[in-house]
């Protein structure tokens, strides 16, 4: 996607962003929740898009300055210019790629929740152990993701692990993300 039509997709999310801004603190809306719930999740995705919005037209405005100031005839100036405007080039493409992917959008089922199945295969106690190892590791990431795992079956190895266990992870962008 060229930087253009980056920009105008951005400047073309701009009025809607403001209109949800506003709408999101409308009494007639905050009491249809069905409404408002809706409304502040389109919010919290285009506020995320604004704020790579407003570091990208950032970046672009020290990248346009520093090219002024490399016109100028001051030489230490001109080195720091060159600097920025290194940093601004090599910036540039890693919120572009980020501005890329927040605009695809979302699949509905990615703030599902989900049930996750973990079995161990052909190896008898070595698979058992695994799939405790492989759980224990499940646990941890969603710890550190915030979400929330309930055991729904289990069938302990005999030397430990797990032959079977299932389990459900539940919170936010649990489905997307796993």
């Amino acid at each position: 996607m060229p930087e253009n039509n980056i920009l105008q997709k951005l400047n073309d999310l701009l009025p809607r962003f403001e209109e949800v801004s506003l709408l999101i603190t409308d009494p007639a809306v905050i009491a249809d929740q069905k409404r408002f719930v809706k409304l502040t999740k389109e919010y919290k995705d285009l506020d995320d898009i604004m704020k790579v919005r407003k570091e990208y037209f950032q970046v672009l405005t020290n990248m346009d300055e520093a090219k002024e100031i490399l016109n100028g005839q001051d030489t230490e100036m001109k080195e720091i210019a060159r600097e920025e405007l290194d940093a601004g080039q090599k910036c540039l493409p890693e919120l572009e790629e980020k501005i890329k992917l927040l605009l695809v959008p979302a699949d509905p089922q990615d703030d599902k929740n989900a049930i996750v199945e973990i079995r161990g295969g052909t190896g008898g106690d070595e698979a058992a152990i695994f799939a405790g190892d492989l759980f224990r590791m499940y646990v941890k990431y969603c710890e550190t993701k915030g979400w929330r795992i309930e055991v729904t079956s289990i069938s302990e190895g005999t030397a430990g692990g797990f032959k079977e266990i299932i389990f459900t992870v539940s919170g936010n962008n649990v489905y997307g993300t796993l």
